[in-house]
């Protein structure tokens, strides 16, 4: 087993990088091009100093050449529609700032920029993306002397014939589509004024839901406001802020009821699950509301695909904790409470926890995890601290509760999107490196702890890094995407 990613964008780079080329959005067919899908851009020494210092992340982290070395054969991939309201007209009397910001963060290429500002259509951008994986769907492509290919698939079916085909020498990776934002719709083309077209908006669900490989969830939220529904502040760099506040923290819209009722309508067999990262706490409330009324007869989980929990009780008791633990954790509230953590177990759900440094923990956290002198296995152990908080955390409050506590959480890493890496962690290939320090986390655990669980909890050290890197998001894979 290596491990399944359920969030993570591999096309972002390379995608934005084809708008420098001519023509155009093309997945370029050798991997030394840097519109290549496959382009492998590991981080250098230098690369890796600037990534700590100023939080850039220039380098390619789940490239699909990463994610072969990295011996995974399935990847929740997150098709994004970049937003335009990263960029500004003018910051400090010139409009290039902004865009200067956003490459540095991204990227991705000036000429991506540029398209940012003058397009007109998410929905475009959107089906531009899902046709860049197109264009090298099952094309071989050799790497370390094995015959690779990736395919995008529509069901787990695939998946298994896949894993049953592959062979030592010829390997197949899955990709399972998603789509981050419900904007991709074609909603919140303008920050300070509703621009949505309910019709267009349905109708462009429709179409995406006839793709020949369907998304497996949506996340309903994103950056800015989408029309759909609120968000949660994502954003703290000053300069692009402001542009967040229009909807921040408010509730699911009328055209939001809309969206949530057409993807989860499952009366052809093609329902879009929902994935509430990004969304506000009034419209995660609305939303767990519509589950238990609206949908109360139907069987349908909740998903979080990159996310950490905040070690706080609920949305209602905001400033209240039951654990220690919680001083190590971000409290903002993009993270998740225990009580929301409690409904997606219940549900059946799965938790993706994201590696990123600014959502898992908190600053103090993270200044005690630093090393000052070069040792890769003391940057190991104390990072990996960092991920077993949150796995304590959340196995505890489940135990608690009196529910198999294993079996919810699974890593959604958001490798490729705008992140912070938890330092060492930089790309997937990074993953094995990491997993022996977790399993000796586990264990550590366990001699001190294993009698206060429920007996179905003790289980091995193993077992549990295990669930969490492969089989909680095979198990959910295999029940629910169909």
């Amino acid at each position: 087993m290596s491990y399944i990613d359920l969030h993570c964008h591999p096309s972002l780079k390379p995608f934005g990088k084809s708008f420098k080329y001519n023509p155009t959005k093309q997945n370029a067919q050798h991997s030394g091009r840097k519109n290549s899908i496959w382009h492998y851009s590991p981080p250098n020494f230098l690369e890796r100093q600037v990534n700590k210092i100023l939080t850039l992340t220039k380098f390619t982290q789940t490239d699909v050449t990463a994610i072969a070395k990295s011996k995974c054969d399935i990847m929740v991939i997150s098709l994004y529609p970049f937003e335009k309201h990263f960029l500004k007209e003018k910051i400090l009397g010139f409009k290039f700032v902004s865009d200067l910001l956003v490459n540095l963060a991204a990227g991705v290429s000036q000429k991506r920029i540029d398209n940012l500002r003058n397009h007109n259509s998410y929905f475009q951008d959107l089906n531009d993306e899902y046709n860049y994986y197109m264009q090298r769907h099952n094309f071989a492509q050799v790497i370390d002397g094995v015959t690779y290919t990736y395919r995008l698939v529509s069901n787990y079916t695939e998946i298994s014939t896949h894993k049953n085909t592959s062979t030592d020498t010829r390997k197949i990776i899955s990709l399972v589509p998603t789509i981050e934002g419900g904007h991709a719709f074609e909603t919140g083309l303008d920050k300070d004024k509703d621009t949505a077209n309910e019709a267009t908006v349905l109708n462009n669900i429709d179409t995406v839901k006839n793709w020949d490989h369907k998304p497996f969830f949506l996340t309903l939220a994103h950056h800015f406001y989408n029309e759909i529904c609120g968000h949660a502040r994502s954003i703290n760099i000053g300069l692009i802020k402001k542009n967040q506040n229009r909807g921040l923290n408010a509730d699911v819209t009328d055209l939001g009821l809309k969206v949530i009722d057409k993807l989860l309508d499952n009366s052809e067999g093609k329902r879009i699950l929902i994935d509430i990262k990004h969304m506000s706490k009034a419209s995660r409330s609305t939303y767990y509301n519509l589950l238990e009324t609206t949908y109360s007869d139907q069987d349908i989980p909740i998903i979080v695909s990159h996310g950490a929990a905040n070690g706080k009780r609920s949305i209602s008791e905001p400033n209240t904790s039951d654990t220690s633990l919680s001083r190590y954790f971000r409290e903002d509230d993009i993270n998740f409470y225990d009580s929301e953590i409690l409904r997606i177990a219940k549900s059946k759900g799965i938790f993706g926890l994201q590696l990123d440094e600014r959502r898992v923990a908190s600053k103090k956290a993270i200044r005690s995890s630093r090393i000052y002198w070069p040792s890769k296995k003391r940057r190991y152990r104390n990072k990996s601290e960092l991920i077993w908080r949150q796995l304590q955390h959340i196995a505890e409050l489940l135990d608690k509760n009196g529910l198999f506590c294993w079996e919810t959480v699974a890593i959604g890493s958001d490798f490729d999107g705008i992140v912070n890496p938890i330092k060492g962690l930089w790309t997937a290939e990074n993953i094995k490196d990491i997993k022996p320090y977790l399993i000796e986390k586990a264990q550590d655990y366990l001699n001190a702890n294993a009698s206060k669980l429920q007996a179905r909890n003790q289980i091995s050290a193993n077992e549990i890094i295990d669930r969490v890197l492969f089989i909680n998001a095979n198990e959910f894979l295999k029940q629910h995407f169909n």
